[in-house]
């Protein structure tokens, strides 16, 4: 199975981010359109990871994932693509295979693949994204054993070096550079998204003493639950147009396909205000239409910006990166064995079914006779007998089996 284990991955490394955002996929729309994928290919199992700078699929499947495979998936996936973005993805995508791809998911979740190393949001994101796939009926037993080594591994990297001692995450690089440009506290922050990027950039700018929030998202009750902690005011996303309470701050990241910050609505929310304001929008594709930053006086943070600064992140938290290799090293070894003894799990977990099918044939046909001549006691012993074989024959292949793998 391991060898039809495969990833196709797309980062800041091989894709412009602002590319990579056109690869999200609404989560309404997920469970049609991947399992559509699914079928379509006949991929065994699917898992889909997308955070703000990075799009990834997990996958099995027996056939070659070459440049023909890799047009089927986008054209599939993505019917609204015409040809030629279809092969800019197709072209720049980063494809693993079997054991080279349990490594990557590995870097992955440590947070050294990240754009921001020691980011430990990674690891939250990549298992929200297994129970969603599982939970769409996607995944299977495969992904599931890779994604348990993942997550173990994960834990591991954040307990035993100091990768994410001081962590610089998408949320924390997005606050540092507010509070270099000496926001007031008091600033008026309008809050676009509620979901764990924002809620999580909210909370910290609580804590750090701004009280002035206004949450919009489309489902109403998720902008009000976020508004509640914050002690601001939760409003539903198509309000956004009309609301004139200004600001002074926006925090935008949403799951759109589209621009929601339009000129038109830009301009109605300034309300007239000429004041410099600040726009941190870490959506993928971005929020805020880029014609609002061309026409008015607005500091604008992207997701572009916040790597630029990661680089020199890389640089200061290199020094572990070669003890998470390490780390990473000796949980692939271990996934080699646990992959093996998996195998055999599986191709002997018809035994104990073939044992008892046995056991009733022996009873009820070929000793049948013989049986019923048997007193009572005699009958009890032997059912003692033949339920201790039984479970010596279910149980002792197998423990032989897996000793055989470990030995060699």
């Amino acid at each position: 199975m391991l060898n039809n284990f495969h990833i196709i991955a797309f980062t800041h490394r091989n894709l412009d981010v602002s590319e990579i955002g056109k690869l999200h996929i609404e989560e309404a729309k997920q469970q049609d359109r991947l399992t559509l994928l699914k079928d379509f290919l006949r991929l065994d199992e699917l898992m889909f990871l997308s955070t703000c700078n990075r799009v990834e699929f997990q996958f099995c499947t027996s056939e070659n994932t070459n440049f023909d495979f890799l047009l089927r998936f986008f054209t599939t996936l993505y019917p609204d693509f015409d040809s030629t973005t279809v092969h800019l993805f197709a072209e720049n995508a980063a494809v693993f295979n079997g054991i080279e791809a349990v490594e990557h998911i590995l870097c992955v979740a440590s947070s050294i693949d990240s754009m921001v190393v020691g980011e430990r949001e990674i690891i939250t994101q990549v298992r929200n994204s297994f129970e969603s796939s599982k939970k769409m009926g996607l995944t299977g037993d495969f992904i599931r054993i890779v994604l348990r080594q993942t997550i173990e591994t994960a834990k591991k990297v954040y307990t035993e070096t100091s990768i994410a001692t001081k962590p610089v995450s998408v949320v924390s690089l997005a606050y540092h550079r507010l509070k270099d440009m000496n926001v007031p506290l008091t600033a008026r922050i309008v809050i676009i998204g509620a979901g764990t990027t924002n809620t999580n950039m909210a909370r910290f700018l609580r804590k750090h003493g701004f009280k002035n929030f206004v949450v919009f998202n489309r489902t109403t009750s998720k902008a009000e639950s976020l508004a509640n902690d914050l002690k601001g005011t939760g409003l539903p996303l198509n309000e956004l147009s009309q609301y004139k309470g200004g600001f002074d701050v926006i925090i935008t990241c949403t799951g759109s396909d589209t621009h929601i910050i339009t000129p038109a609505i830009y301009s109605n929310l300034l309300q007239g205000d000429l004041d410099r304001k600040i726009v941190i929008d870490i959506a993928l594709p971005q929020d805020l239409h880029p014609e609002v930053v061309e026409n008015h006086n607005v500091t604008h943070i992207s997701v572009d910006v916040l790597q630029k600064i990661s680089n020199q992140n890389l640089k200061e938290r290199s020094k572990e990166i070669q003890h998470v290799e390490e780390i990473i090293a000796e949980a692939v070894f271990e996934f080699k064995h646990i992959e093996k003894i998996r195998s055999v799990e599986l191709a002997m977990r018809d035994v104990p079914q073939k044992v008892k099918e046995i056991r009733e044939t022996a009873i009820n046909e070929v000793f049948k006779n013989e049986l019923e001549l048997l007193d009572e006691n005699s009958r009890e012993v032997l059912d003692k007998i033949i339920g201790y074989m039984e479970k010596k024959y279910m149980s002792v292949p197998m423990i032989m089996a897996k000793e055989i793998l470990l030995k060699k």
